[in-house]
């Protein structure tokens, strides 16, 4: 296995970065929002966290150049749908630049209105706390105000691949 070292004091290759980036799995989830004219709005991310418990705070990044990103900015609200392995076609759809991502696709309207999908693994109805600056990035920091989870096995991406989970064998 051949290790690739980057240098990022200088000139660098974004797509290299994310290649490392791209190293850490993470869960996959929905982030949905609705404009005061009631437009519904989504996209798929992988920048999904919990940053605290109490209070119940969540964060995700939007890219400042996503045709959403105003939206999002000016809803107050949004809602998180964590997406379960029977979801990856939800979390393609929601990658894509289509139109009308929520036709045929079953949501409830969740708090301040911001839709969430129905059968996703773990979903969190937030208000907007506060929105950090994060470079080419906003942070957006949620107060959870209702949550939610069913059992089953978590959508995973990781080197650029959607991936399932798997259980490791405890150590002796």
């Amino acid at each position: 296995m051949t290790e690739r070292k980057l240098d990022l004091s200088g000139e660098f290759d974004p797509r290299a970065l994310r290649h490392a980036l791209g190293q850490f799995a993470t869960g996959v989830a929905v982030i949905t929002t609705c404009t005061a004219d009631d437009k519904l709005e989504g996209l798929t991310v992988n920048s999904f966290a919990s940053i605290s418990l109490d209070p119940p705070l969540v964060l995700w990044c939007l890219q400042r150049a996503a045709p959403s990103f105003a939206s999002f900015a000016a809803a107050g609200v949004f809602a998180v749908s964590v997406l379960g392995a029977d979801q990856r076609a939800l979390a393609h759809r929601f990658a894509t630049a289509a139109v009308h991502k929520f036709s045929d696709v079953p949501h409830v309207a969740g708090y301040g209105g911001a839709p969430r999908l129905a059968d996703a693994l773990a979903w969190f109805e937030c208000r907007t706390e506060r929105t950090v600056d994060g470079g080419d990035h906003v942070i957006f920091i949620g107060r959870v105000v209702r949550a939610g989870y069913r059992d089953g096995e978590p959508l995973v991406f990781s080197a650029g691949r959607y991936c399932l989970s798997a259980h490791l064998a405890d150590a002796a």
